[in-house]
């Protein structure tokens, strides 16, 4: 079995320790992660004067955030460089547990991700933990965020009618991917073409493997107990066939995804599965571009919630180590915590309200656009085995495609 293999079968074996994280949240946002926090830690460089380097890879979809509060941290810090690096969940274990990216910080999107290349990194013993298990210096995260539906206004208003309520259904979406006739197969115009659904490749992105098991779990009616003969079900089986069928490419990075959904309109993609962060900060350049571009939050959905973990590879020193806390101390810090809300991310710090008066306020300039507050239940993670089958199903209907 190889290294790709056993990180993404067990991704969500770790989300139920997002749980933990998300205990201390308002009652308006159910399951979120409390804040971290790290003491103050002074960057240490080996000699005067020397400049310390951090390498910070991170998940793709906050890469305005954290460019923002770099380019901050550096003119208070200038005896800190920041080296930079966005990329996919998946891909950057991979990446760590292959050796080919050594950074000094790591950032997904999910505690379930870092917690799983931890585990399969703990299967060599000479190498030792690869992040503190606890105290200051144990992984917390940086912003949260659920995952949405993002959907054109003039199909969301047939998607919505189809469905019989407020919202956009998995199924009414499987209806309409897998019908010959396309979108006037629920009422839409047929200078539409066919429907076409967007999310990303659940073996390299966090949001794509979240939305497998969100659509999985609707089929049944079920916010939680899914099992592996629910999976073994042939009637299942051919309906998620049929609906990954419709999904015209599964691309390795959410950010990377929604920024073509913009760029290239309902040409390319209809409705996509993305992070609400992402919705919120490419709303604003859809607009007028190809039409409105609207929020829509699923019956059930799934925090990703950021976590940043100083790594304890042989290649961090004690200097970068240093250096690198001082750093997470000033992304969790208040004042960057609440510029988080203006790139479409709640803050992990609990203290920090949502609404607020400031004009860029994502969750007030936005509510026109779907943009809430509220957000509906979060789903509970299934057994192991359950998710190991789920992506086995996956493997089998790229197969048969």
């Amino acid at each position: 079995m190889t290294p790709r293999f056993l990180i993404i079968i067990g991704v969500f074996v770790a989300l139920g320790g997002v749980l933990y994280l998300t205990s201390g949240r308002a009652p308006s946002s159910p399951g979120a992660p409390e804040a971290g926090t790290s003491a103050p830690v002074a960057p240490r460089p080996s000699r005067p004067g020397e400049v310390t380097e951090v390498s910070f890879l991170y998940s793709t979809e906050k890469k305005e955030w954290v460019e923002a509060a770099a380019a901050a941290f550096q003119q208070e810090h200038p005896s800190i460089r920041l080296k930079l690096l966005g990329l996919g969940s998946l891909d950057a274990a991979q990446a760590i547990l292959d050796g080919r990216e050594k950074p000094t910080v790591w950032s997904p999107a999910d505690s379930a991700v870092l917690r799983l290349l931890a585990a399969d990194w703990a299967t060599d013993a000479e190498r030792g933990p690869l992040f503190a298990p606890q105290g200051d210096e144990a992984p917390a995260p940086l912003v949260i965020t659920p995952l949405v539906f993002v959907v054109w206004e003039d199909r969301a208003e047939v998607l919505k009618k189809a469905s019989g309520g407020g919202t956009v259904s998995w199924k009414v979406l499987q209806k309409a991917v897998t019908s010959p006739q396309g979108w006037p197969a629920i009422g839409g115009k047929p200078e539409w073409g066919f429907v076409k659904l967007g999310h990303t490749d659940p073996t390299r992105s966090n949001s794509g493997l979240q939305t497998l098991l969100l659509a999985t779990l609707e089929y049944y009616g079920k916010r939680a107990g899914l099992t592996v003969g629910d999976l073994l079900d042939p009637r299942y089986q051919d309906w998620m066939k049929a609906l990954e069928r419709g999904v015209t490419r599964f691309e390795p990075s959410t950010g990377t995804f929604m920024a073509d959904m913009v760029r290239f309109g309902p040409s390319r993609y209809d409705i996509a599965v993305v992070y609400e962060s992402l919705a919120i900060s490419q709303l604003s350049h859809a607009q007028g571009r190809w039409g409105d571009l609207r929020v829509y939050y699923p019956s059930l959905t799934l925090w990703s919630d950021h976590p940043a973990a100083v790594l304890q590879g042989d290649w961090v020193t004690p200097a970068q180590k240093a250096a690198a806390l001082e750093w997470l101390r000033y992304l969790r810090s208040r004042p960057v915590q609440e510029r988080a809300l203006a790139f479409g991310f709640r803050p992990a710090d609990p203290t920090v309200p949502l609404r607020t008066e400031a004009a860029d306020n994502p969750f007030t300039r936005l509510a026109s656009h779907g943009v809430r507050v509220e957000v509906p239940p979060v789903a509970e993670v299934p057994q192991p085995r359950v998710v190991r089958e789920l992506l086995a199903l996956w493997t089998r209907v790229l197969a048969s495609r």
